[in-house]
């Protein structure tokens, strides 16, 4: 079934280079059985053309090869590779880089994620000092972590978490701390853990609303999400929560909205909104692309429901301009 373009084609944007960071990766063929082997021998789903507004620039300018050099200089993993964000251009510009911790092997297999899956290789217990060292050699103010997730874990990764957010603080002391997380789901004492480590901002995606569960997230939990991003909330109120979805996967707007609700009464700061970009052939198909102007409806409905801040557009990622929107947050606390 082909993409609708929601709101027609009249956008008169102009054109500039489209990097096809996905289909143009040699590691994202279709079929591609190694990185993504409980997909294999699905049928093939046709990729839809991407509509005017969703352009971005050609990455490899000399600072985004710095970001580069200091990335593979202390083998990390970063989720903007892995995962094929089409912002990854102009984020390394900025020596800005979501680090990826514990592997580059999920143990999950959602529809839409573009991360391998299969089963991860034992933890390096040096990682935690090399995203350290290289959060000092890029001089970020504000550094995002992420992970894969690790269900084959006893804590499911948080003791990792907790070791990386504390290695960080002792090399870059002045450095805000984001992590993303994963759900944690059937971990005792997991969140616990990761919240006593004390980061900045922890953001948990939802993803997608629950309607869509089963077919795009059927690893995890709608209402245990909620509740984990609640939690957090109630062990530390100084904590900023921050959690985002995609659209695009044939959501309805009433779900969205209700979706919102629900993360108000957890009381999230933070949501992010942006495009569903289909990684390959063998990933859920983008069902509408999303214009510009709903975005900006949603933004509007999001700040009358309470949020400190918002994003919402088609190329708007967890980690795109983290440190910038992690003032924000400060500024609009601080606001009487």
């Amino acid at each position: 079934m082909p993409a609708r373009l929601h709101g027609g084609a009249a956008y008169g944007f102009p054109m500039a280079t489209l990097i096809d960071t996905l289909n143009n990766d040699n590691r994202l063929k279709a079929g591609d059985s190694a990185r993504h082997p409980e997909k294999a021998h699905r049928p093939d789903k046709p990729i839809a053309r991407k509509p005017a507004w969703i352009r971005v620039k050609a990455p490899g300018s000399a600072k985004w090869a710095e970001t580069a050099r200091i990335v593979r200089e202390n083998k990390l993993v970063t989720v903007c590779e892995e995962a094929g964000c089409p912002n990854v251009g102009e984020c390394w510009e900025k020596k800005h880089a979501t680090f990826m911790i514990m592997g580059d092997t999920c143990t999950r297999a959602c529809a839409f994620c573009n991360v391998k899956t299969g089963m991860p290789v034992a933890l390096d217990a040096a990682e935690p000092d090399s995203v350290a060292l290289a959060t000092a050699k890029l001089g970020l103010e504000h550094v995002v972590v992420t992970s894969v997730d690790r269900d084959d874990l006893a804590d499911g990764g948080a003791a990792h978490f907790a070791a990386t957010i504390a290695a960080i603080r002792q090399a870059s002391p002045k450095t805000t701390i984001e992590i993303l997380t994963p759900d944690f789901l059937r971990k005792p004492g997991a969140l616990e853990t990761v919240v006593a480590a004390r980061p900045d901002v922890f953001n948990h995606n939802l993803e997608t609303v629950p309607s869509n569960y089963l077919t795009v997230r059927p690893g995890a939990r709608y209402f245990h999400s909620i509740r984990l991003l609640q939690r957090v909330k109630e062990l530390d109120p100084t904590i900023f929560t921050k959690s985002g979805i995609m659209v695009g996967l044939g959501e309805k707007r009433n779900e969205v909205l209700q979706l919102m609700d629900d993360l108000r009464s957890a009381d999230v700061d933070f949501l992010t909104i942006g495009q569903y970009l289909q990684p390959t052939r063998k990933h859920h198909e983008v069902i509408d692309f999303v214009t510009p102007d709903e975005f900006k409806a949603y933004e509007t409905v999001a700040y009358a429901k309470g949020f400190l801040l918002v994003s919402a557009s088609p190329l708007t990622r967890s980690s795109h301009h983290a440190g910038d929107d992690f003032r924000k947050l400060q500024e609009r606390r601080k606001a009487p």
